[in-house]
């Protein structure tokens, strides 16, 4: 699992603001970049996010206390730059388009 803070250097100020208002942590983040499944937009950017093979992954390796989280942590999602900067995170409502 990825230590705490590790992505928190490539986060634009976008992301940090919309982390704030959405009350998304960064040990949430932390967990979504190194388990979530990535998705090109076919616009330069990637969409990390949790699909059922991550998040049963995420179940297999993770620490006992992240386990309580899953729920919260599933729907949480991330847009990367073509440079990997982190430019905005949020909650999944809808499916995430994959083609």
């Amino acid at each position: 699992m990825a230590k705490a803070g590790v992505f928190h250097e490539s986060l634009s100020p976008h992301a940090r603001a919309r982390m704030r208002q959405r009350g998304i942590d960064g040990e949430a983040l932390d967990i979504l970049l190194a388990y979530g499944r990535e998705a090109f937009d076919h616009r330069g950017s990637t969409i990390v996010y949790f699909d059922k093979a991550a998040r049963r992954r995420l179940e297999r390796e993770a620490a006992p206390g992240v386990h309580k989280e899953l729920g919260r942590l599933s729907r949480v999602y991330a847009v990367l730059s073509g440079a990997g900067e982190v430019v905005t995170v949020g909650h999944r409502h809808r499916r995430i388009n994959r083609r």
